[in-house]
């Protein structure tokens, strides 16, 4: 898992090789955000000479405390070639602001040039 901060969003990145989007399940409980994912398979094979019979099971959970600053309301989940990509966009309070200060020198409080 890698989890990244940008300008707007806070970003998820989960590698589940082998599942399918059927397999996995992302939701919101109270502030912590829980990605699921479960597969199951059962094969059998019989003929005249042979029985064969395998199971396979395969689950994995994380969950993550979201911060305050997001907007709960507008998370979106991408899954594409076995991996999921979850936005968390933020709230304008939270978005990083750029300020230019403008910078004085001397005693007269002259711009400086």
């Amino acid at each position: 898992m890698d989890v990244s901060e940008t300008k707007d969003n806070f970003m998820i990145k989960a590698e589940l090789p082998g599942m399918d989007e059927k397999d996995v399940n992302v939701t919101i409980s109270g502030d912590v955000l829980i990605i699921k994912s479960e597969k199951k398979k059962e094969e059998e094979e019989n003929d005249e000479h042979h029985y064969r019979a395998e199971r396979y099971y395969d689950s994995f959970q994380r969950s993550f405390q979201l911060p305050g600053s997001i907007k709960a309301d507008k998370i979106e989940a991408d899954f594409d070639k076995g991996i999921l990509k979850v936005t968390l966009p933020k709230v304008e309070e939270a978005k990083k602001k750029e300020i230019t200060v403008k910078v004085k020198t001397g005693k007269t409080g002259k711009s400086a040039k």
